[in-house]
């Protein structure tokens, strides 16, 4: 299950946007530090492609692919240092796939903020100094350890203090660990130390209601351009807490007014979702069962056996074939049955790359 960690500065929405995402109903309150502990909850993805296949064969239960979002409480300038509880949150971002780094973008004299006026391109730079100075602390350590063993001639230490002097120098360049390393090995040496600056971040920017259906706005734009300084591809997704929140209380018909009325197509739940998939290179495949319709979150890249493995253990391990076709040729036939009669069925071996939205029925034998 993908795993999204919710940080930002106190009072920026972080936790508004959570509570309008899961619908759930922990605390907002408007001052520093109201969230301690992590919030947790779990969200389908929507994808209207899982209904319309249900649909088509007559299944009501239907599994989606879940997303889980953790609400951290804001990090402030000295968190590395353990200021305002930020060893303790710091901890909670190293257990997420990725961060959603939430930005305020609109004033409000009403809702205080923790650098006394709003300034994206100020406050996105002190957290990502704050996770880059807890990154320089662990690798400085690391380092310590490791030289000794390199001057004696390890191979192994020296190739690690390779490793950590990479990271280190773009580290002190301002930039984070994700520039300095290209390799799996390199990335999963990095990961167990728990560096902060390894996963990827999506910037969400939190502006007014009444600029939601703008193209852009000051703000928005002097935090892409932080952003894009930062990580050249960095992805910037606008939206508005208090619309949200607003949004999450309404039913489907409602919604769909309410949406056309701000001037936008979709919720920011949809939209934080699928920037989500595309930061993690992931997408989705479907299987059709007698008791259920489900889809599955698999990376881009991945094989029909890693893909059945995904199902269950026994479907990769006795893995045979697998049949597939595009979910919208699925639901275009009717059925598995009509679909290989009409010569719309392929059968793949376990290298067989799966595309997104293909529904797979794996053949297997234990």
């Amino acid at each position: 299950m993908l795993r999204l960690g919710i940080i930002g500065l106190p009072n920026v929405g972080k936790t508004t946007l959570f509570n309008a995402l899961t619908s759930a109903s922990a605390a907002a309150d408007n001052y520093p530090f109201c969230t301690v502990e992590p919030n947790m909850g779990i969200v389908p993805v929507p994808d209207d492609r899982l209904h319309r296949l249900a649909d088509t064969v007559g299944q009501e239960h239907r599994v989606p692919a879940t997303v889980e979002f953790v609400d951290i409480a804001g990090l402030v300038e000295g968190a590395s240092r353990g200021e305002g509880l930020g060893n303790q949150f710091l901890s909670h971002v190293r257990n997420v796939d990725a961060i959603v780094h939430v930005v305020r973008c609109f004033d409000d004299p009403d809702v205080a903020h923790v650098g006394g006026e709003v300034a994206p391109e100020r406050d996105h730079d002190v957290i990502t100094s704050e996770l880059a100075l807890a990154d320089l602390a662990v690798i400085e350590r690391r380092r310590e350890r490791v030289v000794k063993t390199a001057r004696s001639g390890d191979k192994e230490a020296q190739a690690e203090q390779a490793i950590l002097d990479l990271v280190l120098t773009e580290l002190n360049a301002g930039r984070g660990a994700r520039a300095a390393v290209t390799s799996t090995s390199d990335r999963q040496y990095l990961g167990q130390l728990g560096i902060l600056t390894l996963k990827p971040v999506l910037y969400a920017a939190n502006v007014n209601e009444a600029e939601l259906g703008q193209a852009t706005t000051p703000a928005v734009e002097a935090l892409r351009a932080t952003a894009r300084a930062h990580d050249e591809e960095a992805e910037v997704v606008v939206f508005s807490a208090k619309f949200e929140a607003e949004l999450a209380q309404l039913n489907a018909a409602e919604r769909g007014e309410f949406l056309a009325a701000a001037g936008i197509s979709s919720p920011g739940l949809e939209r934080l979702i699928h920037a989500g998939y595309r930061l993690l290179n992931l997408h989705t495949f479907f299987s059709v069962g007698e008791h259920e319709v489900r889809a599955w979150t698999i990376r881009i890249g991945a094989t029909a056996f890693e893909a059945a493995g995904e199902i269950h253990s026994d479907f990769q391990r006795g893995f045979i074939r697998a049949e597939t076709l595009h979910v919208e040729e699925f639901i275009k036939a009717g059925s598995y049955k009509a679909a290989r009669e009409q010569g719309l069925t392929r059968s793949e071996g376990r290298e067989y790359v799966v595309q997104d939205g293909e529904v797979l029925l794996f053949r297997f034998h234990v």
